[in-house]
């Protein structure tokens, strides 16, 4: 990955429109970048850490809150922050979860704008089932990731960098997987090697694996 500085002014995140199903998404051209998390994994903090924008995602102390899929859109032209549904939805029926699921794979395998996903994973329970089936997925289809591992500040220095090894070494071989980020919304910690991975994609500027 090049050492630049960001190019993509990711304060200028403005709220779009939501989707439940694909048909309902903004025109399918120009450049996407998905964020994808299980719920309570702190992905609605990422996203607000990396735009610089409170409110920007909706945070809830209820997992499974975020049921559409949201789209930001950008000052740079033609491109867009995608929030998705979180999966291990809480307090939902099972028919309502295979319903966001079904929409949620149509978005996937159909959208052509979408360029990389943002996996985000807390640090301290990463590589769920969940997340294994999406890195499967994103690995078949040849759609490039970045893994984000949350809350990193909430363990000691130590424990984190044993954690993001283990995660490195669960996943050596993954071609997709083209950075893992241990990341902190509450400190800032990974929030501008995100971005400069973010605009790389959404730039169209090649991104190197590392």
């Amino acid at each position: 990955m090049t050492g630049h500085s960001t190019r993509i002014a990711f304060n200028s995140a403005r709220f779009l429109t939501s989707a439940a199903r694909l048909d309902q998404c903004p025109e399918d051209t120009g450049r996407e970048v998905a964020f994808a998390g299980r719920s309570n994994s702190g992905k609605s903090s990422a996203i607000n850490a990396i735009t610089r924008i409170g409110g920007l995602a909706r945070t809830s102390k209820t997992p499974g809150r975020t049921q559409l899929i949201n789209f930001f859109s950008l000052s740079t032209p033609g491109t867009r922050l995608v929030d998705l549904p979180g999966y291990g939805f809480a307090r939902v029926s099972r028919n309502t979860q295979k319903e966001w699921e079904k929409h949620l794979g149509d978005y996937l395998a159909h959208r052509q704008s979408l360029v990389s996903m943002t996996l985000i994973m807390d640090l301290r329970h990463p590589l769920s089932e969940f997340d294994a089936m999406l890195i499967e997925w994103c690995e078949h289809h040849g759609l490039p990731m970045m893994l984000l591992l949350t809350k990193a500040d909430k363990l000691k220095s130590n424990p984190a960098r044993n954690q993001v090894e283990s995660v490195r070494r669960d996943l050596e071989g993954v071609e997709c997987i083209h950075h893992i980020q241990p990341f902190s919304a509450l400190k800032g910690q990974g929030v501008e090697p995100a971005r400069n991975h973010l605009s790389d994609w959404l730039l169209d500027a090649e991104p190197g694996s590392d």
